[in-house]
């Protein structure tokens, strides 16, 4: 279902995937710097959720400031939490590269807001996380993950040239939140792996977060 979300004076494009049953929890995703919401593994993981029983809403804000990107995340959150049409009860914010940190930038920021109202959003997933740019890894991006409370599952390549291993394997230790990290073996930024097609390892991205947001929902339910 194809929608338009209102963000500022402008309207940002946005595609809802649907699951056939009536869902109760969903997922917002968004890209990275480059492309849009119809980049192939974005596309996939959403077609991947809906067919599982999630509800996906991807859309495109192009952009390379960070500040604006995040603007805009939060103005699709508000917009799906305002819906008549899908009455969720939780929501999970997701986004590829640069989407990932706009959306680590929304949960901190709607978490230090803090009007009671954060019980909405209850996870992150960080496809490639940029945690510093190519071959300049004195500058971590990393002062959204160490304030985040909420569960968070970083996918990464093991080769990205944006996210050093051991890095993000520190990063990571100090975080307060409940995280995982799944390393996809010699994958680089863009999830490219040597002798592997790109289905092969979408298919085991779309598994690894969809398990990951089935364990996250179990634990609310309990």
């Amino acid at each position: 279902v194809k929608v338009k979300i209102p963000f500022g004076n402008k309207y940002l494009d946005a595609i809802f995937s649907v699951p056939e049953k009536k869902p109760t929890y969903g997922v917002v995703l968004t890209h990275g710097a480059g492309g849009d919401m119809n980049f192939p593994h974005l596309v996939s993981l959403a077609a991947y959720l809906a067919s599982h029983g999630v509800l996906c809403l991807r859309f495109t804000c192009k952009g390379l400031n960070v500040a604006y990107r995040t603007k805009a995340f939060k103005a699709v959150v508000e917009y799906l939490k305002l819906s008549d049409d899908y009455k969720l009860s939780v929501v999970f914010l997701a986004g590829r590269s640069m989407g990932s940190r706009a959306a680590a930038s929304v949960i901190r920021q709607l978490s230090q807001e803090d009007d009671g109202d954060d019980d909405f959003i209850q996870g992150l997933v960080c496809l490639s996380y940029p945690l510093h740019r190519p071959k300049v890894q004195s500058k971590l991006r990393d002062e959204d993950l160490l304030l985040i409370s909420c569960p968070v599952l970083f996918v990464s390549g093991s080769a990205d040239e944006m996210c050093e291993k051991q890095l993000l394997e520190g990063v990571v230790s100090k975080m307060k939140a409940p995280k995982k990290i799944h390393w996809i073996d010699k994958a680089n930024h863009g999830m490219a792996v040597k002798g592997r097609t790109t289905n092969d390892v979408m298919e085991e991205i779309n598994t690894q977060v969809f398990s990951w947001l089935r364990e996250n929902i179990q634990l609310q339910q309990k």
